[in-house]
């Protein structure tokens, strides 16, 4: 006999049980109530009031901050060229930091796992 099937077969128990019968609650409040560690203990007037005040990793609101970040198109904006000294690519860099060419040797260590290295 194959332990599988017979493992199959079996009826399935849970390891956990429930003590009781289970109730489920007649009337659950679900009315909005502050956070008891809120700062201001009051909740907002509005989604609309609490967005143009609310901050994450700067303003969300548009109307006030117009000029700034996010407030134009990236196209708008125009090209956007690295400062003199700095380079956005590796490829941009000169010769001299460029990726070296591969060898054999290397290339047949990385295939083999390091392996052909010491045979």
């Amino acid at each position: 006999m194959r332990a599988t099937i017979a493992l199959r077969n079996a009826a399935r128990t849970p390891l956990i049980r429930f003590v009781g019968k289970r109730s489920v609650p007649q009337a659950v409040d679900h009315s909005p109530r502050v956070h008891p560690a809120s700062p201001t203990g009051a909740l907002p007037d509005s989604f609309a009031t609490y967005r143009v005040k609310a901050q994450q990793h700067g303003p969300l609101g548009r109307a006030q901050f117009s000029g700034a970040i996010g407030g134009q198109s990236g196209a708008s904006l125009g090209p956007v060229r690295p400062q003199t000294g700095a380079f956005f690519d590796r490829t941009d860099l000169p010769p001299r930091f460029s990726r070296l060419p591969w060898s054999e040797a290397e290339i047949e260590a990385v295939e083999t796992g390091g392996a052909s290295m010491f045979a």
